[in-house]
C-alpha cells in the first residue's frame, strides 16, 4: 500500500542527494524501508543511491572506487548526516543502475558513536508528550490526548518504528483527540550544533520565511536582510500579478511572509493593480505565513486604520494580541471595488486567515472549496536531533464572528470545484466591469474576455 507521507520524504531525499553528488554524478536516490528490501529490517531505513552506469562495459568495480575517491568528503558528510538526522537509515548503499545480482555496490553502516545515544521510540513519545502538556493551547485536550497515547505506548504500539512511520503515528493519533491540524510530529528541526536540546523552542514548522535557520545571522538588520535575499528567490510568495483583459485585477499569492520581509514586495503587487475595476486573490494553493503579513494585505484592502481584524490569545504568556487594519501604507488603497478572494482545500492557515477575515468583514467574496482548517499559532519544539513537534500555543478569535475556522475551514460564499473558482469570480468582475462607465475599448475588452469564459458550472 502507498503511503503519500513516506513518498514525498523519498522525494525529498532524491533531490537532497542530487544537490549534494552535482554534475549527474548520481543518477537518483530511493529511499526503502521494512518490507521493500530483505536487507532492511524492522524499524529501519536503506537509502540507496544509483550511479550512472560506467561508460566502458564491465567497468563498474573501477567505476566505484572512482566514484568513491572523488566524493569521499561528500560520502562521509552525507553518512554522519543519515546517523544525527534520519538514524532508522542504518545502511547506505551506492550501486549502479539498472542493478543486476552481480553488480558491485558500496555499503556504509551507520555511525556507532553518533547513534548510540539517539533516543528509543519510547523516549521519543515520552518527551513529545511533555512538552504538549507544557505548551499546547488547550491543556484539557492535552491530558486527555496524552493519556490515550502513554495507554499505547504501555502497549507497546509505538516500539521498534522508525523516525518517519513513528512520527506519522504519533501525529494521527494526537488527531484523533485534538482535531487540531497543526498538531504534527515531522522529521527535521532538532537541535543542531550550539543549539539547545529537547524542550527549547526552534522554528515554527509552519512560520515558512519567519524561523531562523542554523545559518542566518544573529543580528536582527542582517538576518532582515538575509531573509529578503532568500524570500526574492519566490517573491515573497507572489506567484503572479497580471492585468486581465476588461481591467481586472489578478494576484496569485502562494504564502504570507512578514512585513519585516515582504513589505515593499506586497506594496508593489498593490500597486499594479491599483488601478483596475476588480481584484481577484488567488489563495489556492496558500499555505500561511505571518498574521502581520495578513494584516498588511487586508489593510490594503480597507478605508482605515479602524477595523479589528484578529486576535491571537497565546496560551504561554496569557496574553491576547489585537491586530488592527494599518493607517499608513506605502501602495494606495483598494476601495469601493469588488474583491473575489479563490480557496481550496489547500489554503491553510495564514491563507485561511486572509480569506476568513475578509469574508467577515464583508469586503471580499469566497469562492471555490472548504479550506483546510488550521487556525490555531504554532511553535516548534525539537524532540530528538530528528524528530520535533509543532504544538499550537495560540489561538484565532475573529472580533466578527468570535469564533475562527479551526476544523470546520473556511466556507465559500460560492462553492464550486478549486479548478473552476477562477473562471467564476473573472466572470463576476467582468459583469462589474460591465455595469459601471468604463472607457469603451476596456468595456470591448470586458465583452470578449466574458464571451470567451466558459459557462460557470451548475449549482
Amino acid at each position: 500500500m502507498q503511503d503519500p507521507g513516506f513518498e514525498e520524504l523519498g522525494q525529498a531525499v532524491d533531490r537532497e542527494i542530487r544537490r549534494r553528488f552535482p554534475g549527474g554524478s548520481v543518477h537518483r536516490a530511493v529511499l526503502l524501508r521494512h518490507g521493500d528490501d530483505p536487507a532492511v529490517g524492522p524499524g529501519e531505513l536503506l537509502l540507496r543511491v544509483y550511479l550512472p552506469p560506467p561508460d566502458a562495459p564491465g567497468g563498474y568495480e573501477q567505476a566505484l572506487a572512482g566514484w568513491q575517491d572523488t566524493h569521499q568528503a561528500r560520502l562521509a558528510e552525507l553518512r554522519r548526516e543519515l546517523s544525527l538526522r534520519l538514524p532508522s537509515a542504518r545502511l547506505l548503499e551506492i550501486t549502479f543502475e539498472p542493478a543486476g545480482p552481480g553488480t558491485p555496490k558500496l555499503v556504509l553502516a551507520d555511525d556507532a558513536a553518533l547513534t548510540a545515544s539517539r533516543p528509543s521510540p519510547r523516549e521519543i513519545v515520552t518527551t513529545a508528550l511533555a512538552l504538549l502538556r507544557s505548551h499546547y493551547v488547550f491543556p484539557d485536550r492535552a491530558e486527555r490526548a496524552a493519556a490515550i497515547v502513554e495507554a499505547k505506548l504501555a502497549a507497546g504500539d509505538y516500539d521498534g518504528l522508525d523516525e518517519f512511520t513513528l512520527a506519522s503515528r504519533l501525529t494521527a493519533d494526537l488527531y484523533e483527540v485534538c482535531e487540531d491540524k497543526h498538531l504534527k510530529v515531522r522529521l527535521g528541526g532538532g537541535p543542531g550544533p550550539g543549539r539547545d536540546g529537547p524542550g527549547h523552542p526552534g522554528p515554527a514548522p509552519a512560520a515558512g520565511p519567519n524561523g531562523q535557520d542554523k545559518g542566518e545571522p544573529a543580528d536582527h538588520e542582517e538576518r532582515v536582510l538575509a531573509m529578503r535575499r532568500r524570500g526574492r528567490l519566490d517573491n515573497f510568495g507572489i506567484h503572479r500579478v497580471e492585468r486581465l483583459p476588461g481591467n481586472v485585477g489578478y494576484l496569485d499569492i502562494r504564502r504570507v511572509p512578514a512585513p519585516e520581509f515582504a513589505g515593499p514586495a506586497i506594496s508593489a503587487a498593490m500597486e499594479l493593480v491599483a488601478g483596475t475595476y476588480a481584484l481577484i486573490i488567488d489563495l489556492r494553493r496558500n499555505g500561511g505565513g505571518s498574521p502581520d503579513g495578513v494584516v498588511l494585505w487586508c489593510s490594503h484592502l480597507l478605508r482605515d486604520s479602524k477595523t479589528h481584524l484578529n486576535d491571537i490569545f497565546d496560551a504561554d504568556t496569557g496574553e491576547t494580541r489585537q491586530f488592527w487594519s494599518l493607517g499608513h501604507l506605502q501602495a494606495p488603497r483598494y476601495l469601493d471595488r469588488p474583491v473575489y478572494a479563490l480557496t481550496s482545500d489547500r489554503t491553510f492557515s495564514g491563507g485561511e486567515d486572509f480569506c476568513y477575515t475578509l469574508q467577515a468583514l464583508g469586503r471580499g467574496v469566497v469562492i471555490g472549496e472548504t479550506t483546510g482548517g488550521g487556525a490555531h499559532p504554532t511553535r516548534g519544539y525539537p524532540v530528538s536531533d530528528a524528530i520535533h513537534i509543532g504544538i499550537p500555543h495560540a489561538r484565532s478569535i475573529n472580533p466578527v464572528t468570535g469564533t475562527n475556522w479551526e476544523g470546520t475551514g473556511v466556507a465559500p460564499d460560492v462553492a464550486v470545484p478549486q479548478e473552476q473558482a477562477r473562471d467564476v469570480a473573472y466572470r463576476r468582475a467582468l459583469q462589474h466591469v460591465l455595469t459601471i462607465d468604463a472607457p469603451p475599448p476596456i468595456a470591448e475588452e470586458a465583452r470578449e474576455a466574458l464571451h470567451s469564459l466558459p459557462p460557470d458550472p451548475p449549482a
